[in-house]
């Protein structure tokens, strides 16, 4: 069969052993890793990926001793213990016909633990620890440790294994001068302070043999002040290849760095050109990285030149089958990743087992199952967003007949309004998943369809459920009926003309992204195209060379078409509330458009001169009254659930499952609603 994406199916060959394709399933640490106990559920999630075709894959970081590890107790590969009890892993991912690298990752200052080392006495701002500076001798002890946790990754029947030397960790805090003050051998010029990685890698390549997989993740583009210049990235990525490593693979921005790296708003291939720019530096094989979810931006790259591999770890959260459904020609079929957050890395960082939006089925696979149904039956699942279309399309795929109801013309429901948000256009491709699933899976789909319970009887259905959403909630404010007031479906539904000054009440996610849609110029940021990486270059301050210190640039500044306040009841941060890892982005983009924020709102009354507040500090110890002169006053308070259906039901007796908004109208969270569509559908 021919395919469509020959570079990026295409063997690549390591010497001494072949991948079949040049898709890396990057390191993703999911929680599975730190308890032993777990070791099956950790052994499934990679086995499925290997079925699904990757051609290599990569753990989530194991520290090579605990003063490395990343919180107390976390993944560690410190003994042959614990190195048997990963055979259960390699077994499986090589019974499935994979490959498996063991990511290695000591977290220096990053660790969230008290007993963190680093190159000086410096604390990051993620970690409430300060680092204890390393003695000379004490940096010998941690690289032994390292060939140490490499060997026991081949004892434990690992392929091999990448070092960790970017996004900020250990290694990273001994190359740049941010954080090594050190004057010792392992400190001063850069040539000293590259000794570290080249000494792990040349040491290692030592003890595992010529027939182990080395990857180096090397950190190209550092995003913080005092970071690495080009030309050291150039100099430490040769001596790798010298000191023996197999693979190179991209490494981008610390965690501390205020440039956005992995969030839906940076462009697909955001940073392939770095790669681009290091590739023909080395003669090994380089992998590119970040923000790669389709088969066919990956194509492009590699068709382009700028990598041997192309990096993937959140796109094989969404989708097990990526690279099988690529192989075959089926790439509708791919349920995309959406660079969301908000189930994977916002879970590791509140230490949650990690899982994905749009498929709840990640780091559950041994709990979540979706066998066949031992009795087919008749289900309709009224309301097609986000949680209907999971629970139609899981109760598909296990075999029942499914009718889908729908009121509106199109499926999607809250991802119609999302799509529209500029930086969130990979909502389409979601969309664009769940239109192919109702194909292939021939559910019986009824646009324009408002059903009642006569509808349901009639047709006689086995199980209903419920998935009607919510509708928005109107606040009790003086003079809310005023001409001014619009609701925040009037602005992103209904396309009504908003003025040049806007307020916009409720700072929750929904009042972020009615911020944002109107802080963009709809002809300079058509619907559904990507910012180009130039563009987002200049707003986020990213060197187009990638040259000084960092890779850093003056931001340019953005103008916005409307002067916007955003305001909230409670005192505490404006949108607090946001995901751990997104939350600071949506902020930031919004501030750098001069968007005026503010909590401890009281809403006194709206009229003809605008929006009338009362602004309580932080303290409670003052209050000062205000009037925003705005043409529009747009409300994004919150919803409540729509669920009359489902209370008339219950009136006549009549059993059905309620889901998603119409269960729980809280803050939009298409994450709860999508796991919850799929686990009713589930268990029916």
């Amino acid at each position: 069969m021919t395919t469509p994406y020959p570079n990026l199916l295409k063997p690549l060959d390591l010497g001494f052993t072949e991948l079949k394709n040049r898709v890396l399933m990057g390191s993703m640490h999911t929680g599975l890793e730190d308890r032993f106990w777990n070791i099956h559920k950790l052994s499934r999630y990679f086995a499925e990926r290997a079925e699904g075709g990757v051609g290599l894959m990569v753990t989530g970081g194991f520290s090579p001793n605990f003063v490395g590890q990343l919180s107390p107790l976390a993944s560690t590969m410190n003994n042959r213990a614990t190195a048997f009890l990963h055979r259960q892993v390699t077994g499986a991912v090589h019974e499935a016909g994979g490959k498996i690298c063991m990511q290695l990752l000591h977290a220096g200052r990053y660790g969230y633990q008290p007993f963190i080392v680093s190159a000086s006495a410096t604390k990051a701002p993620i970690s409430p620890f300060k680092a204890r500076a390393l003695s000379t001798k004490g940096v010998d002890k941690q690289i032994d440790d390292f060939v140490s946790a490499a060997k026991l990754a081949k004892f434990a029947g690992y392929d091999g294994v990448e070092v960790m030397g970017s996004e900020g960790y250990f290694i990273n805090q001994f190359l740049c001068e941010r954080t090594n003050k050190r004057t010792d051998k392992w400190g001063g010029p850069f040539e000293n302070r590259m000794q570290l990685p080249i000494e792990i890698v040349s040491r290692m390549r030592e003890a595992v043999g010529p027939e182990f997989i080395i990857i180096y993740r090397l950190s190209m583009l550092d995003l913080v002040e005092g970071g690495q210049t080009w030309d050291q990235v150039v100099m430490l990525g040769k001596a790798i290849e010298k000191a023996g490593a197999t693979i190179i693979n991209t490494g981008i921005g610390w965690h501390e760095a205020r440039v956005p790296t992995i969030v839906t708003s940076v462009p697909r291939g955001g940073f392939a050109d770095v790669t681009a720019k290091f590739y023909g530096e080395v003669d090994i094989p380089v992998c590119t990285t970040n923000r790669i979810n389709t088969p066919e931006k990956g194509e492009d790259i590699l068709a382009a030149g700028k990598a041997d591999m192309v990096s993937m770890a959140r796109p094989l959260l969404a989708d097990s089958e990526f690279v099988r459904k690529a192989e075959q020609n089926r790439s509708d079929e791919i349920n995309t990743c959406i660079a969301c957050n908000q189930a994977c890395l916002d879970h590791v960082f509140k230490a949650k087992r990690a899982s994905c939006l749009v498929n709840p089925r990640a780091c559950h696979e041994t709990e979540l199952l979706l066998t066949v149904a031992p009795v087919q039956k008749r289900v309709a699942v009224v309301g097609a967003g986000p949680a209907g279309l999971a629970a139609a399309t899981t109760a598909a795929k296990r075999g029942h007949h499914v009718s889908l109801f729908e009121a509106d013309g199109d499926i999607g429901g809250q991802f119609n309004y999302a799509k529209r948000i500029p930086g969130k256009e990979e909502f389409y491709e979601t969309l664009r998943y769940y239109r192919r699933q109702i194909e292939i899976l021939d559910i019986d789909l009824r646009l324009n369809t408002r059903v009642d319970i006569d509808t349901l009887s009639i047709e006689g259905f086995d199980e209903v459920v419920i998935a009607t959403g919510v509708k928005p909630r109107t606040p009790q404010i003086d003079g809310i009926d005023h001409p001014k007031v619009l609701g925040y479906l009037d602005v992103l539904r209904n396309n009504v003309e908003v003025g040049q000054s806007v307020a916009v009440i409720g700072a929750g996610g929904i009042g972020f992204d009615v911020s944002e849609f109107l802080t963009h110029d709809a002809g300079r940021h058509p619907e559904g195209e990507q910012i180009s990486v130039e563009h987002w270059q200049q707003e986020w301050g990213v060197n187009s060379e990638f040259e000084g210190p960092g890779g850093l640039a003056e931001r340019l500044p953005m103008s916005s078409p409307r002067k916007i306040y955003l305001m909230q009841r409670k005192t505490s941060k404006v949108g607090g509330g946001l995901g751990k890892t997104s939350g600071w982005v949506h902020r930031n983009s919004l501030k750098h458009r001069d968007v005026e924020m503010f909590g401890g709102c009281s809403y006194d009354r709206i009229d003809d001169e605008g929006l009338h507040i009362t602004v309580t500090s932080k303290d409670g110890e003052s209050k000062e009254k205000r009037v925003l002169a705005v043409d529009h006053v747009v409300l994004c308070a919150g919803q409540e659930s729509f669920r009359e259906l489902h209370d008339q039901l219950a009136q006549a007796g009549i059993q059905s499952h309620l889901i998603g908004g119409a269960d729980l109208a809280e803050e939009l969270d298409a994450k709860r609603a999508i796991r919850q569509g799929t686990e009713v559908a589930a268990a029916l």
